[in-house]
């Protein structure tokens, strides 16, 4: 995202904090505030990829770098890596409930 009038007056500070060079970001914890995601991808001028990870699988899910608009998602899973929801039949959590399945999601 990009704005001619503040890129060129407030915002110009802030790349060449970085190095200058930055095209893209990539976060990796719950989805960022709408907000604060449109703020940042102005400010830094950049790509900012929000993803999920796990310590045994690092990354598993990523959003597209053409998708500039959404927020408030991590994204779908990554091309190598298979999900699937393992039944929790004391919380009332199986993978055949309807219309939303439920249950641990592994990979």
């Amino acid at each position: 995202m990009t704005h001619s009038i503040y890129d060129a007056t407030v915002l110009k500070t802030i790349p060449p904090i970085l190095g200058g060079r930055v095209r893209a970001i990539t976060t990796g914890s719950a989805p960022i505030n709408a907000d604060v995601l449109a703020f940042l991808k102005v400010a830094f001028s950049a790509h900012i990829h929000e993803g999920y990870g796990q310590t045994e699988a690092l990354i598993t899910t990523l959003t597209d770098k053409n998708d500039i608009n959404s927020a408030g998602t991590v994204g779908g899973p990554v091309p190598t890596i298979r999900f699937r929801l393992k039944d929790i039949p004391e919380l009332g959590y199986l993978h055949t409930d309807k219309p939303y399945p439920r249950g641990e999601l592994q990979f």
